[in-house]
């Protein structure tokens, strides 16, 4: 495994998306906000080099109500695999507030989505609040681990 591998995000997994307009739903008439985390193509099947993503990292203690969600930022672990962040919007408007941009620092592919929470209801932008493109990858999900590396891949990378 590679530490420090390509930074380009390819996509997002099917699964992961559909995750992430469910608990938008589930959460209404309150924001739903997590944190993108990717996995190396590579891993997943992919003959590219890049990423992809394939998990969503919701916070403990995170507060939300119908116009914000607020995450505790000592709560946000120190994550090589984070990408970026995903939240939605109840009122439906599928473009960054100016708090949002606020929170765009972190990772270059912020997704928002809107009600009705439906397949077509989420728009992807970058750090600078610019929309990007993200294409949906039918990829297998990798078996959860905390952690994926070995001190030996830790040794190798140096």
């Amino acid at each position: 495994m590679r530490l420090f591998r390509s930074s380009e995000i390819l996509g997002i997994a099917r699964e992961t998306l559909e995750f992430a307009l469910e608990a938008s739903e589930e959460s209404h008439p309150n924001e739903y906000m997590g944190f993108l985390r990717a996995e190396d193509a590579r891993k997943l099947g992919l003959e590219k080099t890049g990423q992809v993503i394939t998990d969503v990292l919701v916070i403990p203690g995170t507060e939300s109500n119908p116009m914000s969600a607020t995450v505790q930022s000592n709560m946000i672990p120190n994550d090589v695999k984070s990408v970026g962040s995903v939240h939605s919007h109840p009122n439906g408007v599928l473009r960054p507030s100016d708090a949002d941009l606020a929170t765009f620092y972190k990772g270059d592919v912020h997704i928002i989505i809107g009600a009705p929470y439906e397949w077509g209801d989420w728009r992807v932008f970058n750090s600078n609040g610019k929309p990007r493109s993200l294409e949906v990858l039918d990829v297998p999900l990798p078996e959860e681990q905390f952690f994926d590396f070995t001190q030996a891949d830790i040794d190798e990378e140096l």
